[in-house]
């Protein structure tokens, strides 16, 4: 794409180079055209989405040094001017330049050390203390058929937990508990709720949790699209339950479960939402808009609960991760190989798991906390492309699965 640049001089001499101010030049961009068709970017060759972020975030780490260590070229010879106004004011925007590039250094290292005391720690050193004496005898797992919940639900088994199962389908219900029960010797509960049908499932729920000592609560449930749509090619029914099922679950199943957290002065709820709020994603609009709701509110909404009920020992977390290779991402074969960036369910969960009590916001996996750092370096306009280009591509993944036309 080619970038015009004009030179307007105004009619004026050039001056010295060394002199520092110097009119300076106008400069007209012609805006980069988008991508106008799906032939490159529904290539099967496409490049994977996280690549692009790690050369953008790589881009942008670098870019802003060179620009800093030219500006702060210009603000010595200005300081070092016989200007006698010009050299303190410059001095003054130095130190507050100073202090907030200082904080903003911190809070990386201080997110660093975070992540690394989250992954790292538990494999030196283990904690030897069993979840079900820390928080209680029961975790309670939503959309706990497939996936991160069902490999969630088997994770907490196997460190000693009892598991309320909670999903739509009373057969891969009966299924998943019974594997679990024969596999790691536990106690297992199935609880069958469409979360789609809103507010009435929670009654029942409620009265299927009475008397059971819930130490753990993993909200997990979630629903996506069938493959990447247009909006005006969603179904009116789609929109409705991506939003009770993306953003009303959560808040209604904490609030069932805090009353006998606080009564016993012990438990932890596990948020997770999605790294879909990094940017508007096109083609999954709704999908991508309820995920930055919920993770702007489950974000808000768990900070404030660790705060409400942090006097009662009640760990609340917010977890985040990027794509896992699940069944709701199998519209496109890139997301269906395990990767050290694409990690499979049991592996994200098993990491996800070593992080509770140890950070309070977290993707969840070691390598999403690589990819989350440097995918929101980019400006939001940049990473939007990436994200049309990468939703563009899993669009042509599914059509051309399906043996049909892109559209």
């Amino acid at each position: 794409m080619k970038i015009q640049i004009q030179e307007v001089r105004n009619g004026c001499k050039r001056k010295a180079s060394n002199d520092i101010h110097e009119r300076p030049r106008k400069i007209i961009r012609k805006e980069m055209s988008p991508i106008e068709n799906n032939e490159v970017i529904g290539s099967n060759d496409a490049i994977p989405g996280q690549l692009f972020d790690f050369v953008f975030g790589i881009y942008f780490i670098l870019n802003p040094v060179r620009k800093i260590v030219k500006t702060a070229s210009i603000f010595t010879q200005v300081f070092n001017s016989n200007d006698s106004l010009t050299g303190p004011i410059v001095l003054g925007f130095a130190v507050i330049g100073f202090f907030a590039a200082l904080l903003l250094i911190c809070d990386v290292l201080i997110e660093i050390a975070k992540g690394c005391a989250a992954h790292l720690l538990p494999l030196v050193i283990p904690d030897r203390t069993p979840l079900s004496a820390k928080y209680g005898k029961w975790a309670v797992v939503t959309g706990s058929t497939d996936g991160i919940g069902k490999e969630y639900a088997k994770e907490l088994a196997k460190r000693g937990l009892n598991i309320v199962l909670i999903s739509r389908s009373i057969d891969k219900l009966n299924k998943i508990a019974s594997e679990i029960e024969q596999e790691f010797n536990v106690e297992v509960k199935v609880i069958q709720a469409d979360f789609s049908k809103g507010q009435v499932v929670f009654d029942h729920i409620a009265k299927e949790l009475d008397n059971i000592e819930i130490g753990i609560l993993i909200n997990n449930v979630g629903m996506q699209y069938l493959y990447p749509m247009y909006i005006t090619e969603v179904p009116e029914s789609t929109v409705w339950d991506l939003v009770n099922v993306n953003v009303g679950a959560t808040t209604h199943m904490t609030k069932l479960v805090l009353p006998g957290m606080q009564k016993r002065k012990r438990g932890a709820i596990v948020n997770v939402s999605s790294s879909a709020e990094l940017q508007p994603m096109p083609l999954l609009a709704v999908y991508a808009a309820t995920k930055v709701a919920i993770w702007s509110y489950i974000k808000s909404f768990t900070e404030a609960l660790r705060i409400e009920y942090g006097e009662d020992n009640i760990t609340v977390q917010h977890l985040f991760p990027l794509f896992v290779n699940t069944k709701m991402n199998a519209f496109s074969y890139k997301l269906q190989e395990t990767t050290l960036f694409v990690p499979d369910a049991k592996m994200y969960a098993t990491n996800a798991v070593n992080t509770l009590g140890m950070v309070d916001h977290s993707t969840g996996y070691w390598a999403h906390g690589i990819q989350h750092f440097f995918m929101r370096l980019p400006p939001v306009w940049i990473r939007t492309l990436i994200g049309e280009f990468m939703t563009h591509s899993f669009r042509s993944d599914y059509f051309s699965k399906k043996g049909l036309k892109v559209e």
